[in-house]
């Protein structure tokens, strides 16, 4: 299922995308994509939903983020080799770990901000995961039970903020819209391999970054199990999980971001976000 939240934001309906590419209304059924919904019980009952009988929801109206009010926003850093050979960095033993506010979640096509001074702005597609049920020490046997499903994410980066000001990377990766997501949450039975997806990302109509999650360090099973040795994960938190090389910051000479630009990323079978950067 593609599963996905229409209209202004905050007051967003659920909705599913049906096998012609209509959206279908879903608020009869459930009330959001928030925590007290995603999980297996209600992709369950959706699966048994005849979608013909739910009304249609404009097609022109604005797509939210895919989920609503996670618990956390987790995001590992460094975990393509090729994106760490761009940065000079060794590839790491254990995957990096940081937080995302999530206050930063942002539809996938709204606007990105960027504040007055910025001069470090950033991209990255990844792929995020999200999680359908309590994760606390498992095994990556068991973390495919765990997954929900998946979903687009622009990993929006002010690297400034992220590198050069002192203290952790969480301070470049907060900003409000420096999370969109989605357009869907792809329930995971969607997705025939999530270890080859092809990922792309264009700034202004050139293409910057090329990849497929074959080349991720650490793969999602891998990204779940190590999670939970340290925090529980519940359902709705979303885990994205780094980016191919072609950032800005990797370019000779560096390139980053600025008012005026757009942005098109795609994961194939995840959908692709356009986003504008417009000044705060």
């Amino acid at each position: 299922m593609k599963l996905l939240r229409i209209g202004q934001k905050g007051k967003e309906k659920p909705a599913i995308l049906d096998g012609n590419g209509k959206i279908k209304d879903l608020s009869s059924i459930i009330h959001d994509l928030d925590p007290d919904t995603l999980n297996f019980e209600t992709i369950k009952k959706l699966e048994s939903v005849d979608k013909s009988t739910l009304p249609e929801l404009p097609p022109t109206d604005r797509i939210g983020s895919c989920i609503t009010k996670p618990g956390k926003f987790v995001a590992i850093g460094l975990n393509f080799s090729d994106h760490a050979a761009e940065t000079g960095a060794k590839p790491p033993t254990e995957p990096i770990v940081f937080m995302k506010a999530t206050s930063s979640i942002n539809g996938p096509n709204d606007d990105i901000e960027i504040v007055s001074g910025s001069k470090k702005l950033d991209w990255e597609v990844e792929l995020g995961i999200i999680i359908g049920k309590e994760t606390k020490h498992i095994s990556e046997l068991d973390s495919q039970s765990h997954i929900l499903g998946y979903c687009l994410v622009n990993d929006i980066s002010e690297r400034e903020w992220q590198i050069e000001k002192m203290g952790q990377w969480v301070k470049g990766k907060s900003h409000d819209t420096y999370g969109p997501i989605g357009p869907y949450l792809v329930t995971k039975n969607e997705i025939s391999d999530i270890n080859n997806l092809n990922m792309s990302l264009d700034v202004n109509g050139n293409r910057m970054q090329t990849g497929n999650t074959n080349t991720m360090i650490f793969n999602v099973n891998v990204i779940v199990s190590y999670l939970s040795k340290f925090m529980s994960l519940q359902p709705g938190d979303i885990i994205t999980t780094g980016t191919p090389p072609g950032v800005g910051m990797g370019m000779k000479p560096q390139q980053f971001l600025k008012a005026g630009d757009k942005i098109r990323l795609s994961i194939e079978n995840l959908g692709e976000q356009n986003s504008n950067v417009v000044i705060l």
